[in-house]
């Protein structure tokens, strides 16, 4: 034991006998001293530790004694052994008068946080779920295991317009290869023109025969380059229907696929749950696969919707576009091989098809104001 806890517990016998006796009536003075004077009564033991049985009395006087508003929450009781000076001290915060303060503004539950790390990764799971049951319909489909949902009238549409696109981008690049040919072709010509004027101007016995050849290649590569010009607005509208139109048609018959065979991976998902046991278990999983089935089956049938509407424009469109295009196609070439000029002509005006002037670049924006 330490020497401090026994000067704690016992009397100095240096002390007089006279003090050790205590009136009645000092003892009851004591008693009603101030709860202030009350830490001094505090019983300690020997090693200098509070006495548990009057932990809670002293507790109960300290509440009473503290000024309103400081509660014992606020106060931090210490007690050290015989190494540390300080015995029984007691450390209070600081007053913050008569009441409490209290911080304003909306409370926010601890289930009402969301975490973003925690929504990512709950994305992540429900799209790896996703992709796993997609991949496993698609495996089951092509190993022949699995069913799948046909409509067969619009399957037989689809079929068409991609068989159309590829005969389309085949007459597509003919036009294109002739576009180049003929460009070639006028090109030749213009220069063999000059030539033969040139030769026109040096030789005198041969002045008329020259000018004749020149004329003529003049007059064919003027030709040609109007003829160019119908081929060339001919491809710009073919390449239009083919690359954007049918395109953007293909696309949504690929977001119809893809909504399908979600559709098709669910079903089955649904259906091996329907022939499995019913019990506590079970209901809930099959009540959810209900829920997401439901939700796939409508996605897939406004898929199937959207498709059928853009086939059905898709037609109209193409019939009225290939018509005028064709009709110029076909004027353009059968004038020019007939050396019939002015229906060559009358044929650009139609369909208002400008000619770009050779050697002559587009007038800036400026200049169109």
């Amino acid at each position: 034991m330490s020497e401090r806890g026994n000067e704690l517990t016992t009397l100095d016998d240096s002390q007089p006998a006279a003090e050790e006796v205590q009136s009645d009536s000092e003892v009851s003075a004591m008693a009603q001293e101030s709860p202030k004077n009350s830490a001094a009564e505090i019983s300690v033991t020997t090693n200098g530790q509070l006495e548990d049985s009057h932990e809670h009395n002293f507790n109960r006087d300290l509440k009473h004694s503290l000024p309103v508003g400081l509660g014992l929450s606020e106060t931090k009781i210490t007690s050290h052994g015989s190494d540390n000076t300080k015995e029984g001290v007691t450390e209070a915060g600081p007053f913050q008068g008569g009441r409490m303060q209290q911080k304003s503004g909306p409370v926010v539950l601890a289930d009402e946080v969301k975490n973003p790390a925690m929504e990512k990764l709950e994305l992540v799971r429900k799209w790896s779920l996703n992709t796993y049951k997609c991949t496993r319909q698609i495996i089951s489909e092509k190993l022949g295991r699995g069913s799948r949902t046909v409509d067969l009238e619009l399957e037989a549409q689809i079929e068409i317009l991609r068989d159309n696109k590829k005969k389309y981008e085949n007459i597509l690049k003919l036009a294109q290869t002739l576009s180049t040919q003929l460009y070639q072709m006028v090109h030749t010509q213009r220069q063999l023109g000059d030539a033969f004027a040139d030769l026109s101007l040096k030789s005198l016995e041969l002045h008329e025969e020259f000018g004749y050849n020149a004329d003529t290649q003049k007059l064919l590569a003027k030709n040609g380059e109007t003829l160019l010009g119908a081929i060339n607005f001919f491809i710009a509208s073919v390449n239009t229907l083919v690359n954007k139109t049918i395109e953007d048609t293909l696309l949504t018959v690929k977001q119809y696929e893809s909504a399908r065979i979600e559709y098709d991976a669910y079903r089955t998902d649904l259906e091996e749950l329907n022939l499995g046991p019913r019990d506590a278990n079970t209901l809930p999983k099959i009540e959810q696969s209900q829920q997401l089935f439901q939700m796939h089956k409508e996605k897939y049938d406004k898929m199937r919707n959207d498709v059928s509407i853009k086939l059905k424009f898709l037609e109209e469109n193409k019939v009225k576009v290939l018509h005028n295009q064709l009709v110029l196609f076909h004027n353009a070439i059968a004038a020019y091989f007939a050396g019939n000029q002015k229906q060559l002509d009358q044929t650009l005006k139609q369909f208002h098809i400008k000619l770009k002037t050779p050697g002559v670049d587009a007038p800036s924006w400026l200049e169109e104001q």
